[in-house]
C-alpha cells in the first residue's frame, strides 16, 4: 500500500508579502509554546507584535530541527552567519536593549 504524504498548501494574498520582524519573544506553558514576532524601531517608544504563533511542544521541537537543518544549508550556501555578542540598542526608544531576543 502506497501512501500520499503531499500536501497542497495554499497562502492568501494577505499573508503572500509576510511580515518584518526583528525580535522574537517566547513563552511556554506545559502545553504550548507562544512565540510572538515583534517589530521595534529606532526612536520610537513602543514595539509592535506583528505575528503570534502558538505551537504545541513536539512540533516547536520538529522546528528547531528544521531551523537548525537550514541554517547549515544557508551557511553552506552563502556563509557563516555572524552574531554579535552585544544586543542590538534602539536609540531614543524606552528599551536600551530589546527583552530576550531571537
Amino acid at each position: 500500500m502506497e501512501h500520499n504524504n503531499q500536501i497542497e498548501i495554499e497562502i492568501s494574498n494577505e499573508l503572500l508579502s509576510g511580515v518584518y520582524s526583528n525580535l522574537a519573544i517566547i513563552a511556554h506553558s506545559p502545553s504550548e509554546f507562544v512565540v510572538d514576532f515583534v517589530q521595534i524601531s529606532p526612536g520610537t517608544p513602543k514595539a509592535h507584535v506583528r505575528s503570534r504563533v502558538i505551537i504545541a511542544p513536539e512540533n516547536m521541537k520538529r522546528l528547531l530541527t528544521a531551523m537548525q537543518d537550514n541554517i547549515r544549508k544557508y551557511e553552506d550556501n552563502f556563509g557563516k552567519i555572524n552574531q554579535s555578542e552585544t544586543p542590538p540598542v534602539y536609540p531614543n526608544s524606552h528599551y536600551e536593549t530589546p527583552p530576550t531576543s531571537v
